[in-house]
């Protein structure tokens, strides 16, 4: 994991909140990069093959929005061989109650989508996964539901993983590790975050960025008890 921020001036602050909130196991440079020819690519070009062996897993999980980079990524690691599954996931958002629309690359992605999950599954399709590699859950609402109906997903296919990567936006990835740790306890879980306008190297640089992450702490502040999330109320009861 990256350690410090180029801030210009030394502020222990901005690094403590950075490496919290964005976690990072696979940096965007160690994605796949075409061979060259139909069906081959390389894996993480670059990285050595002891590490490459470590960072392989059972599935991918994409927990829902509107943003393309997210699916695409996905799609470079599965097609690098990272995992054989992927789990796009999400209806849309509780508050707005449909799908919000595709917030960038319109130009490629211009489908009327009614789902977030079905906005996923159209960029992997579209970026070359396979149509049998793909798992929908099309229910999820938010974030922990996200995690809690993609278990219920491999629970009914009996796949039980033990290692995931997480593909989700760079400020959300510590929720998501929370979520998702809750209702896979036995599964290592590893974050490949897609870049956005909110990196790890800018977010307290504008207004809109600090709203993202701050908003994320609270977030984790609120949300981080029994009562919202029964799968933490269950371990709580158990430990």
């Amino acid at each position: 994991m990256r350690q410090s921020v180029d801030k210009g001036n030394d502020m222990r602050i901005i690094d403590d909140i950075t490496n919290f909130i964005f976690p990072e196991d696979i940096p965007a440079q160690d994605d796949t990069k075409s061979s060259g020819k139909s069906g081959e690519s390389i894996m993480g070009e670059g990285l050595e093959e002891d590490k490459l062996s470590a960072l392989r897993a059972d599935v991918i999980f994409i927990p829902g929005g509107s943003y393309p980079e997210l699916p695409e990524r996905a799609a470079l690691l599965w097609k690098a061989g990272y995992a054989p599954w992927i789990v796009p996931s999400g209806r849309y958002s509780v508050t707005l109650g449909r799908f919000a629309g595709v917030k960038s690359k319109g130009e490629i992605y211009r489908k009327a989508y009614a789902t977030e999950c079905e906005f996923y599954t159209d960029v992997l399709l579209a970026n070359g996964v396979a149509p049998d590699c793909i798992f929908p859950e099309d229910e999820a609402q938010f974030t922990a539901e996200n995690a809690r109906f993609t278990r219920k997903v491999l629970d009914a296919k009996g796949l039980y993983p033990k290692k995931a990567i997480i593909c989700c936006k760079g400020y959300h990835a510590r929720r998501c590790l929370m979520y998702y740790q809750i209702c896979f306890p036995d599964t290592e879980l590893l974050i490949a975050p897609a870049e956005g306008k909110v990196t790890r190297e800018n977010w307290y640089r504008t207004d809109f960025g600090r709203q993202r992450v701050m908003g994320e702490l609270a977030r984790l502040g609120t949300q981080f008890t029994p009562e919202l999330t029964p799968e933490w109320k269950a371990f709580v009861e158990k430990a």
